[in-house]
């Protein structure tokens, strides 16, 4: 039974992290308050560290990772003298002697603060780029809160942005292509007197149109980092929850996606609850469609739970108005949702995929690197308490160019090779890890991993590598694939991101506030604090730095939270010299390697902010604030550019107890204006690059 709203003005104690309950309701569904979907045998991490020492030796003859006790160093498998320094503790004595910060870095961190509007570093200026309902189709109208349609929306920017990208528009000096996620909608700050009970198809009709997925060029002011949007762009476009998309890749015309109004499995209206995401190589986006279980109405069979679908209506009631939202009468149709959807933003007549290839789970986002040979490896993750995160390796390689046949070509990339789950092994015995935070005796909470095969698709069709399902059942049903392959649970893996200079791998894992609680699992290696609240970084490193490879080493790179609490680790930095960090979640890279952390749920008191840390060199984990969200909002979507910042500021005001009559945040137009969300651009005021 969903818990009634407590009608409070900040976010409530209960609900994980700093969330409000109004947050859990329209994002997630109260996913944290079900129970939780995962209920298989799996070894947990600390599971498999009791017989970890006799393993030392076979770990080091496989070359994966040795730890040289005495300098807290990991020796991983292919590393040079200089990435194996990288590694070690820095002493606070050695960190005064250094630069001010790593280059990219190089700015007055913001402090932890409350304020009602976006507060950046001294000697930078912001702008909102673009806003919930600013028309960019031709012939739409300005956005009028009191006047909201279905049609109007479909051609206004939508709600509730969370990934971005700003890609390269050639032929047009100064402009850009801005792509941009609508996660979710929240109706309650939408819509004046709505009634959660009874809501319109009016009402339904505008929030479909709200979600998916906004195209819009954006010119850039020669003398400043400012961006505007471009209306009526022959570029522009927008797709929502009845746009037309393709199933594509091993699952297109299976038996489990067919419907009354698809008999034949490939046609699929909409995209929803899109989350992170990435860019390709090959200059398409892909947006990872997330708590898409919160829609659906009236599941009963055992891979509905599985999925955290509900017995019952759901909290939207969309199923009144369309009978694909209610799986009594149509229950194929929720297995056409849960995928990673590629969009090729410079032809907008395209329609977009869904990548089956991929799998089917809670994607919080599918950020992409090329092997040696030019063939895609995607890295996403399962966005829920003890779920896994995955890659897939394609077979089929990128081609050069930008011709039609070329274009063709890259699209299918994702439609053949093998999908993976990852499984973890700590290198530390059990007594050492007692979920305090406490370093075990070797310096740094690490260990091995493999990647563990769930399917392999090709031209020819599919094979499992699971007993006793196929494959379509693999793609269709990966998180019980997972469960049946052994792959470990983890603490909501987000978003997962490689880092372009120095190729090692980065998993947001935001918090599980059951870890330790009752009767789940306690802390171990790799989740090595009870009751979890404010997640970690993990670093993997894929054997002799190779995405294809099936080994890789990891360690925990960030232990979230407020320094002065002993239970935190930034890397070895000296922690009276970082800043404070709570819920990890978006991550990205900028051009100098460092990694930026966009938080959601901050549980330290303060809102949520955009974070820069330095990856490799004397100054690896300082971690510095670059800036703050206003009130009940989350950082989105960064994006790190040598000259600009782009976040997406998601849900501002949602806190427990607002509405349109009772607004929480006055942001981004002031008092007496609507609450929207809206994407925001940040650059330093000389015109100089960020951070250096």
């Amino acid at each position: 039974m969903r818990k009634p709203l407590p009608l409070i003005g900040t976010p409530s104690a209960s609900h994980p992290g700093g969330r409000s309950a109004l947050t859990c309701r329209f994002r997630c569904g109260d996913a944290c308050f079900h129970e939780v979907p995962n209920t298989s045998s799996n070894e947990y991490v600390g599971d498999v560290i009791a017989g970890a020492l006799a393993r030392r030796s076979m770990l080091r003859a496989a070359a994966v990772v040795t730890v040289a006790a005495a300098t807290g160093t990991a020796a991983v498998a292919g590393a040079t003298p200089a990435e194996a320094a990288a590694h070690r503790p820095v002493s606070p004595a050695s960190a005064r002697k250094m630069p001010s910060a790593a280059r990219g870095l190089r700015f007055t961190p913001v402090p932890p603060n409350t304020a009602d509007t976006v507060t950046v570093p001294e000697g930078y200026r912001q702008s909102v780029v673009i806003r919930w309902g600013d028309p960019i189709l031709r012939g739409v109208p300005a956005f009028d809160p009191e006047r909201q349609s279905a049609k109007a929306q479909a051609g206004q920017f939508g709600y509730n942005c969370d990934f971005l990208a700003l890609l390269p528009l050639k032929g047009e000096r100064g402009r850009h292509l801005l792509v941009a996620n609508h996660e979710y909608t929240n109706e309650t700050l939408m819509f004046r007197g709505y009634d959660s009970e009874n809501p319109t198809r009016e009402q339904a009709e505008i929030s479909w149109a709200a979600h998916g997925l906004s195209v819009v060029v954006v010119e850039e002011d020669p003398r400043s980092g400012k961006l505007t949007p471009v209306p009526r762009h022959p570029l522009n476009r927008r797709l929502t929850a009845t746009s037309k998309f393709r199933l594509t890749g091993p699952v297109a015309g299976s038996d489990l996606v067919k419907t009354s109004v698809d008999p034949g499995g490939t046609r699929v209206l909409g995209t929803l609850n899109n989350c992170a995401g990435g860019t390709t190589p090959w200059g398409t986006t892909l947006h990872g469609e997330e708590n898409f279980n919160q829609y659906f109405a009236n599941g009963s069979r055992e891979t509905d739970k599985r999925y955290g679908i509900g017995t019952g209506a759901t909290g939207r009631k969309w199923e009144r108005f369309d009978k694909r939202f209610d799986l009594a009468q149509e229950p194929n149709e929720v297995h056409r949702f849960g995928y990673v959807v590629e969009l090729d933003p410079y032809d907008p007549t395209s329609t977009p995929r869904k990548h089956t290839a991929l799998g089917r789970f809670k994607h919080e986002g599918a950020t992409v690197r090329l092997t040696h040979d030019g063939r895609p490896v995607v890295y996403s993750g399962d966005d829920e308490r003890f779920e896994y995160f995955y890659k897939f390796v394609g077979s089929k390689r990128m081609r050069h160019g930008t011709g039609r046949s070329v274009r063709e070509h890259n699209l299918t990339l994702l439609d053949e090779g093998t999908l993976y789950v990852a499984r973890l092994t700590g290198d530390s015995p059990a007594f050492e890890i007692d979920g305090s935070g406490t370093l075990p005796e070797d310096g740094e909470f690490d260990g091995s991993g493999e990647w563990i095969p769930l399917a392999t698709a090709t031209a020819d069709g599919a094979v499992s590598h699971v007993e006793g399902m196929t494959a379509e059942e693999v793609f269709v049903f990966t998180r019980l694939a997972a469960d049946k392959a052994g792959a470990t649970k983890m603490d909501r893996p987000e978003d997962v991101e490689p880092n372009p200079v120095t190729g090692k791998v980065y998993v947001a894992l935001t918090n599980n506030s059951r870890r330790g609680v009752g009767s789940y699992p306690a802390a171990d290696e790799a989740n090595p604090r009870n009751a979890n609240k404010h997640g970690h970084v993990l670093e993997l490193t894929e054997r002799w730095n190779r995405p294809e490879s099936t080994r890789f080493a990891w360690s925990l790179f960030l232990v979230a939270g407020d320094p002065k609490d002993p239970s935190t680790y930034f890397a070895g930095f000296p922690k009276d010299s970082v800043s404070p960090i709570s819920c990890p979640d978006n991550v990205a890279f900028d051009a100098h390697g460092n990694l930026w952390i966009a938080t959601d749920g901050n549980a330290l008191g303060s809102h949520d902010g955009l974070f820069g840390v330095a990856t490799r060199g004397d100054r690896r984990g300082e971690l510095r604030q670059f800036l703050t969200v206003p009130r009940g909002a989350e950082t989105c979507g960064p994006v790190i550019q040598d000259r600009r910042v782009l976040v997406a500021v998601q849900h501002p005001g949602e806190v427990d107890g607002a509405s349109v009559e009772k607004p929480a945040s006055t942001w981004p137009d002031g008092p007496g204006t609507c609450t929207r969300p809206a994407v925001v651009a940040v650059w330093r005021a000389d015109g100089g690059a960020i951070g250096v």
